[in-house]
């Protein structure tokens, strides 16, 4: 190759991706708003970024990918968790986590009760980003097995009910984010472990309120209405007795997905 044809390899290149390079900068300014559905930009999720900003997150956990990876990402924290849960958590953290038993404590940050509803609206709209499938790492915590990782090997579309079961376990319906199935783990939720034993035994106890007449409806009412019966103490309610697992189990799975979800509970030791 003469110098001449190198250096107009060099010149032609170098216009050529310059140009992609513009193109690619439109084309992304130009879907910005369809993106981040500016059009749900709530006065609440404004306050929320206020809050965001103010109390520092970002030193912390990172959000679309961004921040300082010291805690969770926390860009599906209000798909994964729930927005009643979350503002329990926000409230008094260390009534879920101690540094003693998991080695971690996010500090109380009093906020106000407006302060937590404007932050997980701001958290609410940040999951609902077209990011791309960005970031790619899910919110791992310890003790559990989530979405994506060696060991679920299972699909949706898997033949037989326990293991399409296990798929939306760790997948669509991110069961795994809060419930552990060992024994001795207790995560947002109680641990899974023998759930339908545990079940079967509560139908048939005097102070079960719930409506299930056994293990399997038990199970599948505590997915779709899970405040119909609290077990007792406040590990895993608020103080209003509504249960910090999200309620809209209902609409965001359908009843074949329940029944499949129902049969890898019943599996579960």
């Amino acid at each position: 190759m003469t110098k001449a044809t190198t250096r107009r390899f060099f010149f032609l290149g170098t216009l050529l991706f310059t140009l992609v390079f513009i193109g690619l900068t439109i084309q992304t300014h130009t879907t910005i708003s369809a993106r981040t559905h500016d059009e749900t930009l709530t006065d609440a999720v404004k306050r929320g970024l206020h809050v965001w900003a103010a109390y520092n997150c970002e030193n912390c956990h990172t959000l679309l990918g961004e921040g300082a990876y010291y805690a969770p990402d926390l860009t599906q924290i209000v798909a994964q968790r729930g927005e009643v849960y979350l503002g329990q958590f926000l409230a008094d953290p260390s009534r879920f986590y101690s540094e003693t038993r998991n080695g971690r404590l996010m500090p109380t940050l009093g906020l106000s009760q407006q302060q937590i509803q404007d932050v997980i609206a701001f958290l609410g709209w940040v999951g609902k980003i077209d990011t791309n499938g960005w970031p790619p790492r899910p919110l791992v915590v310890s003790g559990v097995s989530v979405r994506g990782l060696p060991g679920v090997e299972t699909s949706a579309t898997a033949q037989g009910p326990a293991a399409r079961g296990q798929a939306i376990f760790n997948g669509r319906g991110a069961c795994s984010t809060c419930h552990a199935v060992a024994g001795d783990t207790v995560l947002v939720g109680p641990s899974l472990a023998q759930v339908a034993v545990r079940a079967g035994e509560r139908v048939t106890d005097p102070a079960y309120t719930g409506k299930a007449k056994d293990a399997q409806g038990y199970l599948r009412e505590s997915i779709l209405d899970p405040s119909a019966f609290l077990v007792p103490g406040d590990r895993f309610s608020t103080p209003v007795h509504t249960s910090l697992m999200p309620g809209s189990y209902s609409t965001q799975l359908t009843g074949e997905q329940v029944d499949d979800l129902v049969a890898y509970l019943t599996t579960l030791d």
